[in-house]
């Protein structure tokens, strides 16, 4: 099997760098700009500058990630690094709060934002109705099984990139480029190094999924000396689109008006096209925002069903069932009933938010991580080594431990309770990881004494 499995080592830089700006463009670019000039005061020039700043954050993180990923080839991705680099708790609290936060929230706030631009169609108040409605139809759709769920993936990602593509071109083609970009930096009154924080937590959104580098590996060619190539290059082409979309949209409306807008990128389609071809471009968007809803609901059960599988999640006999068609609907029920829940909030930007928060303190863990595997295993096989080290791995957990901080301390009222509900959720993972621990322990005694027995 090794020797089959080592033949479709077959990516290329090019393959794998397309694989990468596959899995991170989503639907960030279409609306963080709200958030993005609302913490800027309504001025462009951080804004655009954070995109750059976040994107060299970024491809340190997937850079220093990747090692780990890597060196650490186990299912359960962040879960399996976690509880080896550390221990067990650990392991199982980054896979708690995934499943409990991340992916719910994830999933909720996509629903809520595609909800909030077929307001365009159905008229305003039906937001939180049809943000649960979706989501619930994206649980029924991966219950059908993994084929279903893949397919509506790969068609819903490839129709992502139409309105990226118009909306770039004619931005530029039909807006008036009178507005400002790049003055002034922030409004009156605003510290830069607070708002660059509160920027980074919701560009950090839009950038998400270089966690998925880890996969690419086994399957290259050359991963030590491709990888790194491919996730620069990956990220640098991401990194290029989101600052050219982001001059796009300034191009056509102020980022005073961007502000105000819970849909920005479909005002601007509105502006451009007028209301029959903003309307389409607007269809384009929610197509590719529902796509990245099914892929968080996706992803996000099958690190439940992964927990449940090995006995470490409540509930796991539950979990860990699947279906006539294969696939842990209940993991899919479970992680699809908490997005709903959050989904009452009706809050996009709150939801990602917490999304971010909750993973990047353990993406800092697994920087960290790096380091300490490094001292603890230095003869250890390495065929991918973080460049630059321990540069790379050092800006990486800057700017985790900056983000942190920040959201905790610096960033008003609501962030502190956000995080503070992030930080109490991960806490009360330790309870829930003891009385598995016991359960499964006494589990593991009562089927020992039944094989004495027999």
């Amino acid at each position: 099997m090794e020797e089959k499995k080592g033949l479709k080592k077959n990516l290329g830089v090019a393959t794998a760098m397309a694989i990468v700006v596959g899995c991170v463009i989503g639907s960030g670019v279409f609306f963080k700009p709200q958030a993005i000039y609302t913490a800027t005061g309504g001025a462009p020039g951080l804004g655009m500058i954070a995109w750059i700043i976040t994107g060299l954050a970024s491809i340190a993180a997937a850079l220093t990630f990747a090692e780990v990923a890597i060196m650490i080839p186990k299912t359960g991705g962040m879960v399996a690094y976690l509880e080896e680099i550390y221990n067990p708790v650990v392991g199982f609290l980054a896979g708690w709060v995934q499943t409990i936060l991340f992916y719910p929230a994830m999933t909720s706030a996509l629903a809520v934002v595609c909800a909030q631009q077929a307001a365009l169609f159905i008229g305003d108040g039906f937001t939180v109705p049809l943000a649960i409605g979706i989501i619930i139809l994206i649980i029924f759709l991966n219950s059908l099984g993994s084929k279903v769920g893949g397919s509506v993936q790969i068609i819903f990602t490839v129709c992502k990139l139409i309105p990226l593509i118009l909306l770039m071109i004619f931005g530029f083609v039909k807006g008036g480029g009178a507005n400002p970009i790049f003055t002034p930096m922030v409004g009156d009154g605003l510290s830069p190094a607070v708002v660059l924080g509160q920027l980074m937590v919701a560009i950090l959104f839009a950038f998400e999924g270089w966690t998925n580098v880890g996969a690419i590996a086994g399957e290259m060619k050359n991963p030590g000396r491709d990888l790194p190539i491919a996730i620069v290059g990956g990220v640098s082409v991401i990194m290029g689109v989101y600052f050219i979309i982001n001059i796009s949209y300034l191009w056509v409306l102020p980022a005073n008006e961007l502000a105000g807008m819970t849909a920005p990128a479909s005002a601007v389609a509105l502006k451009i096209f007028g209301d029959v071809g903003g309307k389409i471009v607007s269809v384009g968007i929610m197509i590719s925002v529902f796509g990245a809803c099914n892929g968080f609901v996706l992803s996000g059960s099958r690190v439940a069903y992964s927990l449940a599988e090995e006995g470490n999640f409540p509930f796991s006999k539950s979990l860990a069932r699947l279906n006539k068609a294969q696939v842990p609907t209940n993991s899919i029920i479970l992680v699809g009933g908490i997005s709903c829940i959050y989904a009452i909030s009706g809050q996009f930007n709150l939801l990602t938010d917490l999304a971010v928060f909750s993973s990047w303190t353990f993406y800092t863990l697994t920087f960290v991580g790096v380091m300490k595997l490094r001292k603890d295993r230095p003869d250890a096989v390495r065929t991918y080594k973080v460049p630059l080290y321990p540069v790379v791995p050092l800006i990486a957990i800057v700017s985790g431990i900056y983000v942190i901080i920040n959201q905790i301390f610096m960033s008003g009222l609501q962030s502190t309770l956000l995080s503070a509900g992030s930080i109490a959720v991960t806490l009360i993972g330790l309870p829930v990881y003891m009385a598995v621990s016991k359960r499964k322990s006494v589990n593991n005694i009562v089927e020992n004494d039944e094989k004495i027995l027999t």
